[in-house]
């Protein structure tokens, strides 16, 4: 039993130096390798588009003064499948949601208008103006552009510059091509992240320039907040308007009302018939009538106006946007480290690939 186990050990050492000495036989294809991967990681890290990233933090609130997520017990409740960003106020628009808000196209299309500050124009252009008038991709970029898309831009040049009409008619959303290719753009470099277990909501926005950058994700903070605002609103606003047009109308009606009544009272000073009498009731009771479903109207008015305020969201600010000091891609130092690393552990493969093949082909050959 002892020497089969001296012998199983001895036949492991023996395949080590054999693995050992095959690698080291073949260390020029491993360096070769190795080398070429590295130039192909430099020339990845050199040529590599900078981009950087603005980001900040909010936490949703409700009227109450509570966060709409869940927090710790969110998080326990989202274990038991149950979502308590969801449950109570059904006005709202649950956070979960706040996603499908930002991807939305009339999102998208207002996100578009966002004035941006970029290096060498004398003042703010638009994101659209920027992706279809200045921005340049990278040597990548080209890359991509004509291996990955080239049957795209053969197909469009096939199909020639189509003349896109919009229909004055049609009260439908529509977008254009332009529009939809700055959307796919759009959604890449704007990105919502919903941690429904802490509680928080960070917004994200990636532009070739610091500033830029800063500018869309502050864009797309404030418009988040104004459309989630606008929605949970809604009702109340429209309730409030309803009452203001039936005020405007009583006040206006008790006004005449009131004019009636004095100047029915002015010219009959010195009579005192029980026709004018009765006539002097009916035009009191006409006016006390319009005037008590106005002040009620008043008193709504004002408690309308309050609960408008009351609905209102309010989004906690944890961290702001700021503009970013440093870039946050490429990372060149890590993009060489994982080319060399590549290199290195293809070159072992081929080695070890040559070895086994060699054994093969000469096993073959001696069947045969």
């Amino acid at each position: 039993m002892q020497e089969q186990k001296n012998i199983t050990q001895a036949d492991d050492e023996i395949d080590l130096i054999a693995l050992a000495k095959t690698l080291w036989e073949g260390r020029k294809t491993v360096i070769k390798t190795t080398i070429i991967f590295m130039l192909i990681g430099l020339f990845v890290a050199i040529f590599s588009e900078k981009e950087y990233t603005a980001s900040c933090t909010m936490v949703p609130q409700s009227a109450e003064g509570g966060s709409k997520l869940g927090g710790s017990l969110g998080g326990l409740a989202a274990m038991a499948g149950i979502n308590l960003g969801s449950i109570g106020g059904g006005s709202d628009i649950p956070p979960m949601l706040y996603p499908r808000v930002v991807n939305s196209i009339p999102f998208q299309k207002e996100m578009m208008k966002t004035p941006l500050s970029i290096e060498g124009q004398n003042e703010k252009v638009t994101f659209s103006h920027y992706y279809e008038e200045i921005y340049k991709p990278g040597v990548f970029g080209y890359l991509k552009k004509y291996t990955i898309g080239l049957p795209k831009l053969i197909i469009k040049a096939i199909r020639g510059k189509s003349i896109e009409k919009q229909d004055e008619k049609c009260e439908l959303l529509t977008i254009s091509r332009k529009e939809n290719g700055l959307i796919k753009t759009l959604n890449e470099q704007v990105k919502i992240d919903i941690n429904d277990k802490e509680g928080y909501i960070a917004l994200t926005a990636r532009m070739p320039e610091a500033k830029a950058a800063a500018e869309l994700a502050n864009k797309a903070q404030e418009l988040l907040q104004e459309t989630i605002t606008e929605f949970k609103i809604q009702k109340a606003k429209d309730q409030l308007s309803f009452i203001e047009k039936r005020y405007t109308e009583k006040e206006e009606e008790a006004r005449k009302a009131q004019r009636n009544l004095a100047q029915f009272i002015d010219r009959n000073k010195n009579v005192s018939t029980a026709t004018a009498q009765t006539e002097l009731d009916r035009l009191k009771a006409e006016y006390n009538l319009i005037y008590g479903v106005y002040s009620e109207l008043a008193k709504q008015l004002e408690s309308q106006k309050i609960q408008v305020e009351e609905d209102t969201p309010v989004f906690t600010v944890v961290e702001p946007v700021t503009v970013p000091i440093d870039k946050a891609s490429p990372n060149r130092p890590l993009i060489l480290i994982i080319w060399t690393m590549f290199g290195g552990i293809i070159g072992i493969g081929m080695v070890f690939w040559k070895e086994f093949y060699g054994k093969i082909k000469l096993q073959w050959n001696n069947d045969n």
